[in-house]
């Protein structure tokens, strides 16, 4: 599957692959304005006993990095993830209306850290950099009454942690503090830019 600007390429960048299935990331990476790919990344994306929520997201991101530029050497290749972190425990998409609510219900009035992270690859120069984001998120005190007409008026089942900021989730919070925007939503552009410029992609 392809995603492509209709920016013309600059002969000089390197391509630029996004290795994430997710219409969130795809559509984030659209704003920059080049051309890029999208490749399905191949990963186990199953916790390890122990592993805190800072250490899957940053494990996946490399992982899924490092899969695709297996497949494409030359490409520029962005890996992400995103774990919410609830007091060090792992909360991911919940999938089902059920396990929506009874994390709603878990994340109330509570601070939530969401650890996405991001890595970027290329195998033919050996460029590899990961950063982690954390943005810390307050929730309201949520009726229950609230949590459901929520999850029926956006189903966020595939995201981690049972809400879209970008949308009427955002009625959900108190507060989010972070020093990367669009970190919350799946991929922090402001660490993007940096790092695939870093990596050979020129986007001015």
């Amino acid at each position: 599957m392809s995603v492509l600007s209709t920016t013309a390429p600059n002969p000089l960048s390197r391509p630029l692959i996004l290795g994430s299935t997710s219409r969130y990331r795809r559509e984030l990476l659209g704003r920059l304005g080049v051309p890029f790919d999208v490749v399905s990344p191949q990963v186990d994306e199953i916790p390890r006993t122990g592993e805190t929520p800072a250490a899957l997201a940053l494990r996946l991101a490399i992982a899924k990095a490092r899969d695709v530029a297996m497949r494409h050497p030359q490409a520029v290749v962005i890996g992400s993830d995103q774990v919410a972190d609830l007091h060090g425990e792992p909360l991911g998409k919940p999938g089902t209306h059920e396990r929506a609510v009874a994390q709603l219900q878990r994340m109330r009035g509570q601070t939530v850290v969401f650890q996405t992270a991001l890595a970027v690859v290329c195998l033919e120069t050996g460029f590899e950099q990961c950063e982690l984001a954390a943005v810390r998120v307050v929730f309201r005190d949520l009726s229950d009454s609230e949590i459901e007409n929520y999850l029926h008026a956006e189903q966020p089942y595939d995201c981690a942690g049972s809400a879209k900021s970008e949308g009427l989730g955002i009625a959900l919070l108190e507060r989010i503090d972070n020093d990367d925007p669009t970190a919350l939503v799946g991929l922090p552009l402001i660490r993007t830019c940096r790092m695939i410029r870093a990596a050979g992609v020129q986007l001015l």
